[in-house]
């Protein structure tokens, strides 16, 4: 079988398949037939309260970057250093620091680091931070610098006694993609940002009273359990997200926006008649889905009524909504979707399996789309499969520094790096076997990757970055995933057991890994991922 080698980086953007929430977008279009109910349809709890969750928040600090090896400043105005000053105290209990010898010497950046906080936030949730030099300082690189423990505030209140929400540390990534000379002295701490506490959902009533307050909490715990909402105040209830909806929190609040208070037979049945024909003409699709949803299982039996219709969006729609209630009938009609080359809404169908089948029948679609002709596919089932935590992509971490992930089920070589969220290296159609007669080398020039014809191992050699004339050199294999671990593992100790590596930052590695697959000493595609939108 030939094997592609694409030449330029590709960006994974995400599939536009519409603008619904978790999937398609609104349809119907101009002309559609107004479905408004002509009686009344009863309360819902988003007319009564006023409904309050954290957006994402924008988040800056101050911090330091150190282990610069000489590209850094001491520059930073007074307030800052003060504040850093007393921060580092925190950061070394019971050690005497000398400030001014800490921040001021060329090892050592003070650095601006700005996160977005992601909405209804998870404590221990980790996201994406952006590191830069301060304006008019003379740091010249934080290429290689280790961000240290930073507070994180909403943007505009350092300096106020404000709460800390999160906080952010870890290793500067700077992107070796960009065909323009690269700015080192801004970067990224890719997953470094950590929240700090758990965020929940506030329901304000417009009129408070004790006894619609208690009505309200005693039907969002009947749909979702007994601990979901309790009274905090006559008028006030807080609520948490729970563990089945952590994926898709923005759908959860609006589930119970759209949640009635009144709930008789009669009544019901006549909301369901109404949002079907709505969802069927897709009018006001998302809200008549999520209200379908709300309703509960009594709204199945319509809904299997909307899964042979020929508008592939509303079989989406209502197949998903049945398996987020709990109903297996709707899976047959999401994987038909999902496996269909025609469809536009192949990954929207395969994220609503992973998120509402059973787990076993989640992972078999996902590991039979592994093998699709289209790679964004086989990366959106691979994506599920870690969601899953499948053992057919198996995981390892590497220097301690990030992940190589094979998955040796697909027939079509590829090779895939993170530039957000976890650093990660996924290898498509493990184990990828490098051709003989090697030689590569880095942008550079500090790696050499080098295997003449007939040479049984591949000769790995690294120049020190920080110490002219030394040279390291190490053997590997002819498999990449060991390329991987030569370049990328800690070096060892004189007397340490075990072979080690060269130490290579994972920005460099990624970087070195699309120069092989162009020069051909990888057959296989290579795929970047996006970078992180902060600012």
């Amino acid at each position: 079988m030939k094997i592609v080698i694409r030449k330029k980086v590709f960006v994974i953007t995400a599939v536009l398949v519409g603008c619904f929430i978790g999937g398609c977008g609104e349809g119907g279009g101009r002309g559609a037939k107004d479905l408004r109910p002509a009686i009344d349809l009863g309360t819902t709890i988003g007319s009564l309260v006023k409904m309050s969750w954290p957006e994402s928040v924008k988040l800056e600090g101050y911090g330091l970057v150190v282990a610069l090896k000489g590209t850094g400043s001491g520059e930073c105005p007074p307030g800052i250093r003060t504040y850093l000053g007393q921060h580092l105290q925190t950061l070394f209990p019971g050690r005497r620091i000398d400030v001014s010898k800490f921040i001021g010497g060329s090892d050592t950046a003070v650095v601006l680091v700005e996160g977005i906080m992601p909405t209804i936030a998870s404590k221990n949730e980790n996201f994406d931070v952006r590191v830069s030099a301060l304006d008019g300082t003379q740091t010249t690189s934080l290429e290689g610098g280790w961000l240290l423990g930073t507070e994180l505030k909403p943007v505009g209140t350092f300096g106020i006694a404000t709460k800390i929400v999160a906080e952010a540390k870890g290793t500067v990534y700077l992107d070796k993609f960009v065909t323009s000379k690269i700015n080192k002295r801004g970067g990224y701490v890719l997953a470094g940002g950590k929240v700090l506490d758990e965020y929940k959902i506030t329901l304000e009533l417009h009129d408070p009273d004790l006894r619609t307050t208690n009505n309200i909490r005693n039907r969002v715990n009947e749909l979702f359990g007994d601990v979901t909402a309790k009274v905090i105040l006559p008028g006030r209830l807080e609520v948490k997200v729970p563990a089945k909806h952590k994926e898709r929190k923005k759908r959860f609040v609006s589930i119970i926006e759209m949640t009635y208070l009144a709930h008789n037979m009669e009544i019901i049945n006549e909301r369901i008649n109404i949002f079907i024909r709505k969802l069927t003409a897709l009018q006001d699709a998302d809200a008549s889905e999520i209200a379908l949803e709300a309703i509960g299982n009594r709204s199945l039996v319509g809904l299997n009524t909307l899964l042979t219709v020929s508008n592939e969006q509303v079989r989406l729609r209502a197949a998903r909504c049945m398996l987020n209630l709990g109903s297996d009938a709707g899976l047959m009609t999401l994987r038909q979707i999902a496996m269909d080359v025609k469809s536009a809404y192949r990954i929207v169908a395969l994220e609503s399996i992973t998120v509402g089948a059973r787990r076993n029948d989640a992972a078999r679609i996902s590991q039979r789309l592994l093998r699709d002709a289209d790679f964004r596919v086989r990366l959106a089932a691979y994506e599920q499969l870690r969601k899953l935590g499948d053992i057919s992509v198996t995981q390892e971490l590497v220097g301690s520094n990030f992940y190589l992930e094979q998955i040796a089920q697909t027939e079509q070589k590829a090779v895939f790096v993170s530039r957000s969220g976890q650093p990660r290296i996924a290898l498509f159609g493990a184990p990828i076997q490098c051709s003989s007669g090697i030689f590569v080398r880095s942008e550079d020039g500090n790696i050499t990757i080098n295997a003449p014809s007939g040479q049984s191992y591949v000769s790995i050699i690294r120049k020190h970055p920080y110490r002219p004339g030394v040279v390291a050199q190490l053997r590997s294999s002819f498999v990449l995933s060991d390329i991987i671990r030569t370049l990328c593992e800690k070096p060892k100790a004189e007397g340490e057991p075990g072979r080690g590596g060269l130490g290579v930052p994972y920005a460099d590695v990624i970087a070195l890994l699309k120069v092989m697959c162009d020069k051909g000493a990888v057959k296989a595609e290579f795929w970047a991922g996006n970078l992180p939108e902060i600012g």
